[in-house]
């Protein structure tokens, strides 16, 4: 059964709404332990119960069953370099002891994990973010053309060995966000090693067209384990291509590229072919460039909020000011 574009959006923003459901939504938060650091008072995220129960907690953490916290005990003073140390050490005994798929797709990348007014507080390997159920931030770019013949878009397929989300369909360029990267200059940066565009014409042509936000619950289709939660911001950019410049694959992640139009790109999505955030990606494209109207989306409104989830932890700006 084809996806709708409601659909779509609540494929990858899958975590409910107090709002909507109060008794659901404490339903399922009660599967998880919120994620705290001593002396700052905010919850960073949310890890699973499963993951509490195998994860080597040592000494410099607390574990509250009744509270159901899970609490960095840092000394009153620690820099962000020892609170990421005391995190890493035991992320790396997890992965010594082999204990969570996830780990085993190791980026050696490092995201930050911010406290309130977006104070930075420490970092972890990447691929252990999504077991603390962290903010993550990364940057998204459609890359079309047009010509006499409309508007195409260029649209990658993820290499079949890749673990997270294999053989789907990909935004043109996309990439996560290493501690003190800013948005713009991760999206140059993934456009010259995913698609060998040339630094030059992104910088000067690329444009910023805002951010999608969302809470996500992984899926078998992410690799690993499932249910963990993935709070994401997604800075949004548009590159308007010349023909004659064509995407290539620049690293192991990209399979191939191919030039859609808005029919073919719109019917791959009511297949369940796009990675479900790369998919919220498209359709916020849709909106922007007027081919997702109120007139022609009975879902318009919903859809349009769900794209700006008011994310429950800590944000940060990335102004560079």
């Amino acid at each position: 059964m084809a996806k709708s574009n409601l659909e779509l959006v609540k494929d990858c923003d899958s975590f409910p709404y107090y709002e909507d459901d109060r008794a659901y939504y404490t339903q399922n938060l009660s599967k998880y332990y919120a994620f705290r650091v001593s002396g700052f008072d905010a919850t960073l995220g949310y890890i699973l119960n499963t993951v509490v129960g195998r994860f080597p907690w040592s000494e410099s953490w607390t574990v509250d069953s009744s509270a159901q916290t899970v609490t960095l005990n840092a000394p009153a003073d620690a820099t962000p370099a020892l609170r990421s140390k005391l995190v890493g050490d035991d992320i790396a005994q997890s992965v010594k002891l082999g204990l969570f798929e996830v780990l085993k797709g190791w980026r050696n990348e490092k995201y930050p994990v911010y406290g309130l007014g977006g104070e930075y507080l420490l970092e972890m390997e990447r691929s252990a973010a999504c077991l603390f159920g962290i903010v993550t931030y990364g940057a998204h770019m459609t890359g079309y053309v047009q010509d006499a013949t409309g508007l195409k878009i260029w649209v990658p397929r993820r290499a079949k060995n890749k673990q997270t989300y294999p053989n789907m369909l990909d935004n043109t360029v996309a990439g996560g966000m290493c501690t003190g990267e800013r948005p713009f200059e991760c999206i140059v940066r993934e456009a010259m090693e995913e698609a060998s565009l040339p630094e030059s014409i992104v910088r000067e042509t690329v444009m910023a067209r805002g951010c999608v936000t969302y809470t996500h619950v992984r899926d078998a289709r992410a690799g690993g384990e499932t249910a963990l939660l993935q709070p994401e911001v997604e800075y949004v950019y548009d590159l308007k291509l010349d023909p004659s410049v064509i995407p290539k694959p620049g690293d192991n992640e990209v399979a191939e590229f191919q030039l859609l139009s808005i029919p073919e790109v719109q019917e791959a999505l009511a297949r369940g072919e796009f990675k479900p955030n790369c998919a919220v990606i498209m359709v916020d494209f849709f909106i922007r460039h007027g081919i997702l109207t109120a007139e022609n989306e009975p879902d318009y409104l919903e859809i349009v909020a769900r794209l700006h989830r008011r994310l429950e932890y800590p944000t940060a700006s990335h102004c560079s000011k």
